[in-house]
C-alpha cells in the first residue's frame, strides 16, 4: 500500500528535484515552464536599479507579472522593456537646435 508521500513522488517528480544550477538564484519557474525573475534578478539582467524597476512596474509603465502580491518578470516582459526603450539614430538635419534659426540674406 502506498503512503501519501510515495504517491506524491510518483505523480510530481519535478517538484521534488533540487533547483537547477543554470537558473538564477532569485528566479522561480511557473507552471508552464516559463522562468519568472524577481525584481532584483530582473534589474540585474537589465542593468538598471531595482528601485527604478519596481517604481515603473508599480505605475504600470512596464510589463510585469504579479503572482499574488509578488512582483515577477518573465523573459517576454524583459524583452518588451528593452524594445520599448530602444531609440534609433537621429538624423542631424531634422533635429536642429531649438531657439536658433539660420540667417538668410535679403
Amino acid at each position: 500500500m502506498q503512503t501519501d508521500d510515495e504517491a506524491l513522488r510518483r505523480s510530481d517528480p519535478i517538484a521534488l528535484e533540487p533547483p537547477s544550477h543554470s537558473q538564477p538564484a532569485n528566479s522561480y519557474t511557473a507552471e508552464a515552464g516559463e522562468l519568472l525573475y524577481t525584481p532584483a534578478a530582473a534589474a540585474e539582467r537589465l542593468t538598471v536599479g531595482e528601485s527604478w524597476l519596481r517604481r515603473k512596474a508599480g505605475q504600470r509603465l512596464i510589463p510585469c507579472t504579479f503572482v499574488g502580491k509578488h512582483l515577477r518578470f518573465t523573459e517576454d516582459d524583459l524583452r518588451a522593456i528593452i524594445a520599448a526603450g530602444h531609440r534609433g539614430p537621429r538624423n542631424r538635419d531634422q533635429t536642429g537646435r531649438p531657439g536658433r534659426r539660420r540667417r538668410t540674406r535679403r
